[in-house]
């Protein structure tokens, strides 16, 4: 893969993962070779970061197309003109926020999304920060013996206790900012440690909000090594850390990279437009 780039200049946050990208105009169009460096940097990077954006949601959805088909969220409310653009959004007067676990988005899917590219409108002051950590790294430092034993198994995702009606109890924040419970039955089956499709690099692909079990094993018997991985994929040495500020754009790949929005704000409002962008069936790694 080329590393030098040219009409583009990436400037890495960490030693594992994320990179923040200058050069960029997305509103007046990226040429062939800008979008050919773009891409290499989110191959690299796991994801990438591109400041002092003024977009249209039309020019999002464009520049979202040429990352690959869309993949519309069948449970965060969607932009009203603009339906396949999901709102992430927090309310002055609200005190839950979205995604404030470590996760990785859609990986209940039978084919889960490639990767998402969140826009922000309106940013708190202060906090609001989204971290990252790489998967690549959470696999690599694992020890010998617990990489050939996870490289032998799948585990068990779902959308059922996440967005179904039973999330939901007790929690009116979540009215106009989640709906459609009824459609929460996705279960999907993927094997704990994956070959990336473009990288082709191992990575751990398990998540404490979406992950549920161990193919073959009950919850019980998978809880203890599931908190175990959890554990060590978020430590602080695999992450970096995302300042938003209005305008800024964050554009990140699911296979290779988990995420957390940080809670940190009480009494300001925070909006982000989401595009998911839609991946590939996962197949498990050989190394």
């Amino acid at each position: 893969m080329v590393t030098q780039y040219k009409p583009i200049k990436v400037t890495p946050l960490s030693r594992f993962v994320g990179a923040e990208v200058s050069g960029v105009e997305i509103a007046r169009g990226l040429s062939d070779q800008q979008f050919l460096e773009l891409r290499q940097a989110f191959v690299k990077h796991s994801v990438i970061f591109i400041r002092n954006q003024n977009i249209t949601p039309d020019e999002h959805i464009e520049f979202a197309k040429r990352w690959g088909e869309i993949s519309v969220n069948r449970f965060f409310q969607a932009v009203d003109s603009h339906p396949v653009i999901a709102e992430v959004r927090k309310e002055a007067h609200q005190k839950l926020n979205i995604g404030s676990t470590w996760h990785t988005d859609h990986s209940y899917d039978q084919v889960p999304a490639m990767g998402s590219i969140l826009y922000a409108r309106v940013v708190p002051k202060l906090g609001g920060d989204t971290l990252f950590s790489s998967m690549y790294a959470a696999y690599e430092h694992l020890s010998d013996g617990m990489k050939n034993t996870l490289l032998r198994m799948r585990a068990e995702h779902s959308s059922r206790h996440a967005f179904g009606e039973a999330a939901y109890i007790g929690l009116d924040e979540v009215e106009g900012r989640l709906s459609n419970a009824e459609e929460a039955t996705q279960d999907a089956v993927h094997p704990v440690i994956i070959k990336h499709p473009l990288s082709g690099k191992s990575a751990l692909y398990v998540n404490g909000e979406f992950t549920v079990k161990f193919e073959g094993w009950s919850k019980e018997e998978s809880q203890p090594l599931l908190d175990y991985l959890y554990s060590h994929a978020y430590k602080n040495e695999f992450t970096c850390r995302f300042k938003w500020t209005q305008g800024s754009l964050a554009i990140w790949d699911n296979r290779a990279t988990q995420h957390c929005a940080l809670n940190d704000y009480d009494g300001e409002q925070r909006l982000m437009h989401r595009i998911t962008i839609s991946g590939g069936c996962l197949e498990p790694s050989c190394s």
